[in-house]
């Protein structure tokens, strides 16, 4: 058990000996599934009966020992026939099981969910985790199961608002709720220093030297090359001689893009200065040896996780004012100046966010510290996953007592 996740405020007498099913294609490492374990870990303290149907997969331990029930179930089929034998196989589920409330996180499971649901009359929540292609009316159409829910639910503002505009039917029906983060985790004080001087070592980052820190997957939407350059035009000043460029990410196949990455650093002249590690299993550790962790999506983002986490290590972030990543980051002049928790630019602008990153590593101690105390406390009060967690078991109350919840984030 993870205890305090839930306040009684939140309906927990109402959901007490309640039976809320989760249906997820499987339980590997991901947002969704991560936040599939994480509210069945907050029914579960609250007494509730937590059941997660899905094809299995390395969290399915972990919800068990936080008291979740895993109902091994072929939720990744996106085949119609199976589909539909799906629906008849979640109407004996619902039945055996005692089911009062569907929550599906999938497309594909989510279809199959809504039969069930609606024949076995019990209310239907979906989670839009980010957004969904649709480049054919086929697939638009596929994609509308998830704003079919009796209460759909957004993971920021901005995916409500996309929501909105693609499907207005539903607009009555949408709930923001920002993901949340686990700031036990993500705590200063919970990474210890032999953590960080590893990273730093593996990196190969020397002790004298600060890191500009830029984690993501390697896709040239996420802005890579925007970071080198704007690294180049850095690299001229003296004051920032000692910076180093840390892209940490996977390149997931991507052969033909890292080769890119890698031509325009020594293009650059920036050869054992912007560093491509690969991926990264230590995010808390990452974030607290950068010194600036930059967002630099070129395309709408649904959520801005690396934005948040690092905020919660007190390092200040850059980001691109697109999509969600700027409802995460208070910056003027929406926020005075002295209110500040990072940097808003705007995307594919490297001289902006050479700025940007240069005022980030101009800081004097006292500012930088007063910035990381700021962040923290935004975070705090605005992405835990205490407060994920509340306001997702308040929609399950308030359709189970027959209300319309309010809109949240």
């Amino acid at each position: 058990m993870r205890p305090g996740l839930i306040s009684p405020r939140y309906g927990a007498s109402v959901l007490t000996g309640r039976t809320i099913l989760q249906i997820i294609p499987e339980l590997n490492a991901g947002g969704a599934e991560r936040t599939a374990i994480d509210v069945a870990a907050a029914l579960a303290e609250i007494g509730a009966r937590a059941l997660v149907a899905s094809e299995g997969g390395r969290l399915v331990s972990e919800l068990q020992a936080l008291g979740g029930v895993w109902i091994p179930f072929p939720a990744r089929t996106k085949n119609p026939l199976r589909m539909a034998l799906n629906m008849r196989r979640l109407k004996h589920v619902i039945r055996r099981e005692g089911v009062d409330l569907i929550h599906a996180r999938s497309r594909a499971p989510a279809w199959s969910a809504l039969g069930a649901a609606r024949g076995a009359g019990r209310p239907f929540v979906t989670t839009y985790h980010g957004a969904y292609g649709a480049n054919s009316q086929l697939k638009a159409f596929y994609n509308s199961i998830m704003a079919r829910g009796d209460v759909v639910i957004a993971n920021s503002h901005y995916t409500a608002g996309m929501i909105e505009s693609l499907y207005p039917e539903s607009a009555g029906r949408i709930v923001a709720i920002h993901r949340g983060t686990d700031l036990r985790a993500f705590a200063p004080e919970a990474v210890s220093p032999a953590r960080v001087q590893k990273l730093r070592a593996q990196w190969g980052v020397q002790p004298d030297e600060r890191v500009v820190l830029l984690a993501a997957r390697l896709t040239a939407w996420k802005g890579q090359r925007v970071l080198i350059e704007a690294a180049k035009s850095l690299s001229g000043d003296a004051a920032f001689a000692n910076v180093r460029y840390v892209l940490a990410g996977d390149p997931q196949g991507r052969a033909g893009y890292v080769k890119e990455l890698d031509a325009r650093i020594a293009e650059a002249g920036l050869a054992g200065a912007a560093l491509r590690v690969g991926h990264c299993d230590d995010m808390p550790a990452a974030f607290l040896a950068a010194d600036c962790v930059v967002v630099a999506s070129t395309q709408p983002e649904a959520f801005g996780r690396s934005a948040v986490e690092a905020q919660a290590m007190g390092c200040p972030v850059v980001v691109t004012d697109i999509g969600a990543v700027p409802e995460t980051v208070l910056a003027p002049p929406q926020t005075p100046e002295d209110a500040r928790t990072g940097w808003r630019i705007p995307p594919d602008d490297a001289p902006a966010m050479a700025q940007a990153i240069a005022h980030a590593l101009s800081l004097r101690a006292s500012q930088r510290d007063a910035l990381a105390l700021r962040a923290r406390a935004h975070v705090e009060a605005h992405f835990s996953l205490p407060k994920m967690c509340a306001e997702t078991l308040a929609v399950y109350a308030a359709l189970l007592e027959g209300r319309r919840p309010g809109p949240s984030g």
